[in-house]
C-alpha cells in the first residue's frame, strides 16, 4: 500500500488515456486532496482542466468542464462558477436540440452545488418551452424551500406559459399558508386566470385553513375573493373551495356560506360535498343533519349513489338508516333497501321496502332483498320477498324473475343482480 495515497492516485491519473475520463478523475483526486488538506489539489484542478482542453469533441468537452466545476465549485466558488461559464460558451456553439439538452444538464448541476441564481440564469437561455418553464419550476422550488420569497415571485412573473405559470403560483400560495401569510396568498391567489388551477389552488387553501386553526374571518376573505370570482364564470373555484372547507370538517361555516348562493348553485355545490363526504362516516353523518326538506332528499340520493359503488359496511349503516327514516321519496328508499340488503340486514330492508308506495320501485326494492337472499342459500326468504308485491303485473313479474334465478342458480349459474336493468327493459315493454 502506498505511503501517500493522493499521491499515488495522482500519478496513476496521468495514464488514463481516455481524455474525458482523465479531466474528471483529476478533478475528484483535487476534491479529496483539498478534503484531506493535502496541497496538491490546486495542481490536480489544473491539470483536470487543462486534459478538458485538449478534448477535441466539442459535446465532450463541455460535458467534462461540467463536471470539473461541479467539483471545483466545492473547494472554490468563484472558479467553480467560472469554468461553469465556459461551458456555458461552448453549449451556445451547439445545434439545438443538443443545445437546449446541454443548457439543462448545466442547469441541473449548478442547482446541485448550489449555485440557484447562476442555474437560473442559465435556465432562461433554453429555447424550448417545456424544458425551460420545467427548469424554472425546480428553481422555484428551490427558493420556496429556502423562503427566498422574492426570487420566487420574479419566477412566477418570468414565466408566461400555462400550466407552469398556474403550477409555480399555486406552489408559491401553498408556500405563504404554512407561513400564514394568508395577505400574499391571497395576491398571489387573484394573479391565476386559469379556471382550473383556481379550483386547484382553493383545494390547497381549504386544506391549509383548516390546518392552520385561523378565524372563521380569514376564511371569509378566501370566500369573498371566490364568489368575485364566480361572478366572472368561475363559479367552479368558489364549488371547491366550498368542498375542501366542508371536507375539513367546516361544515356549519360552509352552510352559511350556501345561504348566500342562488339554488341552482347551491345544489350543485351540496351535491359535491356529499361525494367527497362518502368516505367520511362522521362528517357525512353531520352533514346531513344539518339539510332539510328537498335538500335533504337530493342530497340523499347522492350519497346513496355513492354508497352503493363500494362493497357495504357496517360503519355507514347508522347512516343509510337515517336516509332511510328521515326521506319520503321512493327512489331514495329503494337505494336504501338495496344497500342494507347487500350488508345483510334483512329485516331493516325489508321495514324500508315497506314503506315504498308505487308497484315499480316497490318491485325493486323487494326484487333487491329477493336477490340477496338468494346469495346466502335462502330460497324462501327470496320467494316471500316476490311475494311481498301486491301489484298483479309487477308481482307477477318479480316472481317470475326470481324463479328464473332460482333455477339459475340450482343449474350451477350465479345470482346476477340486474333487476333493476330488467324492470326498465319491461316497463318499456308495456309501453308498446
Amino acid at each position: 500500500m502506498p505511503t501517500d495515497v493522493y499521491r499515488e492516485a495522482f500519478k496513476l491519473a496521468g495514464t488514463i488515456r481516455d481524455k474525458y475520463l482523465r479531466a474528471v478523475t483529476y478533478a475528484k483526486i483535487g476534491y479529496y486532496m483539498y478534503r484531506a488538506k493535502k496541497p496538491l489539489y490546486k495542481d490536480a484542478f489544473k491539470y483536470a482542466l487543462n486534459a478538458t482542453a485538449s478534448i477535441e469533441s466539442p459535446p465532450l468537452m463541455a460535458k467534462a468542464l461540467i463536471e470539473v466545476a461541479s467539483y471545483l465549485s466545492k473547494v472554490s466558488p468563484s472558479a467553480g462558477k467560472k469554468t461553469f461559464h465556459e461551458a456555458y460558451e461552448v453549449i451556445l456553439t451547439f445545434p439545438q436540440p443538443l443545445r437546449d439538452d446541454m443548457l439543462a444538464s448545466l442547469f441541473e448541476r449548478l442547482l446541485e452545488s448550489g449555485l440557484v441564481n447562476d442555474a437560473l440564469f442559465y435556465a432562461y437561455e433554453v429555447e424550448d418551452t417545456v424544458k425551460r418553464n420545467d427548469l424554472l419550476l425546480k428553481a422555484l422550488h428551490v427558493y420556496l424551500k429556502r423562503g427566498n420569497m422574492r426570487k420566487a415571485y420574479l419566477i412566477v412573473e418570468k414565466i408566461q406559459e400555462e400550466p407552469w405559470k398556474s403550477i409555480g403560483a399555486i406552489e408559491t400560495i401553498k408556500e405563504h399558508l404554512k407561513r400564514e401569510e394568508f395577505g400574499s396568498a391571497i395576491r398571489v391567489l387573484s394573479e391565476i386566470k386559469s379556471e382550473y388551477w383556481l379550483c386547484e389552488a382553493m383545494k390547497e387553501v381549504a386544506m391549509h385553513l383548516k390546518s392552520s386553526d385561523v378565524p372563521k374571518t380569514t376564511y371569509e376573505k378566501f370566500v369573498d375573493i371566490a364568489l368575485g370570482m364566480s361572478v366572472e364564470g368561475s363559479f367552479d373555484v368558489l364549488r371547491s373551495l366550498l368542498i375542501g372547507l366542508a371536507v375539513q370538517g367546516e361544515i356549519k361555516f360552509v352552510m352559511s356560506i350556501l345561504k348566500r348562493l342562488p339554488e341552482e348553485q347551491r345544489e350543485e355545490i351540496l351535491s359535491g360535498i356529499a361525494q367527497s363526504l362518502a368516505d367520511k362516516e362522521e362528517q357525512l353523518s353531520h352533514f346531513l343533519d344539518s339539510l332539510e326538506g328537498d335538500e335533504f332528499d337530493k342530497v340523499a340520493h347522492v350519497t346513496m349513489d355513492r354508497l352503493l359503488e363500494r362493497q357495504p359496511s357496517e360503519e355507514f349503516v347508522p347512516i343509510v338508516m337515517k336516509i332511510g327514516n328521515r326521506s319520503s321519496e321512493d327512489s331514495v328508499l329503494v337505494k336504501v333497501v338495496r344497500y342494507l340488503s347487500k350488508a345483510g340486514r334483512f329485516s331493516e330492508a325489508w321495514s324500508f321496502a315497506g314503506k315504498v308506495r308505487g308497484n315499480h320501485l316497490r318491485s325493486l326494492a323487494f326484487g333487491s332483498i329477493a336477490v340477496e337472499k338468494l346469495r346466502v342459500g335462502d330460497i324462501d326468504g327470496a320467494i316471500d320477498a316476490a311475494l311481498e308485491v301486491k301489484d298483479p303485473k309487477w308481482g307477477s313479474w318479480l316472481l317470475s324473475e326470481i324463479l328464473t334465478k332460482i333455477l339459475e342458480l340450482e343449474a350451477g349459474g350465479k345470482v346476477r343482480e340486474d333487476i333493476e336493468e330488467k324492470a326498465k327493459a319491461q316497463r318499456e315493454l308495456w309501453k308498446e
